[in-house]
């Protein structure tokens, strides 16, 4: 009996290139071997609703769109309880899990090295019990990942998260107060950027060592950035995130743990894989060690 996967589609996902594709992809797993069904997006949520709903009766679920709905098949899945791998193809406007495992750009590419079979398992993070897959994060530009209208996404790809972000360059000046206690270390201070990660690559714009990132080892990065006093921080910043040698920057934290908790005095927003996320006054952030199967390359 041939194995059963489950493809669940976000249609306006990216410049929606995926659309056009979607029968050679079907096609692709057919002459696999694969018995394929496919299930449409028509709303946030609902790819996590058909990956929990589903996963039990497949063999394989396929995440088609960007960061946000591989997160909700994810999602889906870990609440399902059903263990069975996912393949992500990337069509999304960014698609910074994708780049940080190496999944081809090439959407029919990306089918084609699904039906290869070559899985690992992955961790993932839960930010009081929600799962990202790669980031959750704050301060300068990543609110630019959640008021860009999709229309603009759609029309001009990973240039309008750029764009977007030029406009909240009056964000960088504004600091939050935190608390980041983990496991190894405690950071206390004014912090213009905080990332919870992953992966190699956040936001498209910024990219973290790989010699420091390892997805299934238990841990998590945090790379935060103090507030810059004058304005030599900002060229020393600058330098230390292009050459990864982040221990030679001040205004620079980088570590990885387990379990991290963060404190303020006020709610702040957060993004988790570019979604937004309302924080507490006191966050709660876990590794999930080996959390998913994902098909890679």
């Amino acid at each position: 009996m041939p194995k059963r996967f489950l493809i669940i589609m976000n249609p306006n996902s990216g410049m929606k290139r995926a659309n056009r594709l979607l029968t050679d992809i079907v096609s692709v797993f057919n002459r696999a071997g694969y018995f394929t069904s496919v299930m449409v997006t028509d709303k946030r949520g609902a790819g996590k609703s058909y990956a929990k709903e589903y996963a039990s009766q497949f063999d394989a679920l396929v995440a088609i769109g960007g960061d946000g709905t591989f997160n909700e098949v994810v999602s889906g899945l870990i609440e399902s309880g059903v263990n069975i791998p996912v393949g992500y193809i990337p069509s999304g406007s960014t698609n910074d899990f994708a780049s940080g495992i190496g999944l081809s750009k090439n959407i029919l590419k990306a089918a084609k090295d699904i039906t290869n079979e070559h899985i690992i398992d992955v961790d993932v993070g839960s930010f009081n019990g929600r799962v990202f897959t790669y980031v959750a994060s704050f301060g300068a530009f990543t609110e630019a990942s959640y008021q860009t209208a999709q229309s603009l996404k759609n029309s001009l790809g990973h240039l309008a998260y750029v764009l977007e972000g030029i406009k909240d360059v009056p964000s960088i000046m504004r600091s939050e107060r935190l608390k980041i206690v983990t496991d190894k270390k405690v950071y206390e201070g004014d912090f213009i950027f905080g990332a919870i990660s992953n992966s190699t690559s956040l936001g498209g714009l910024l990219k973290i060592n790989k010699k420091y990132v390892d997805i299934s080892d238990g841990e998590l990065e945090i790379l935060l950035i103090r507030k810059p006093s004058v304005p030599i921080d900002y060229a020393q910043i600058i330098y230390a995130l292009n050459s990864g040698e982040y221990a030679k920057c001040p205004q620079i934290c980088f570590s990885s743990a387990k379990n991290i908790e963060i404190i303020s005095d006020k709610k702040i927003n957060w993004t988790l894989d570019g979604e937004l996320e309302c924080a507490k006054e006191k966050n709660e952030v876990k590794n999930i060690s080996h959390a998913v199967q994902i098909f890679i390359p």
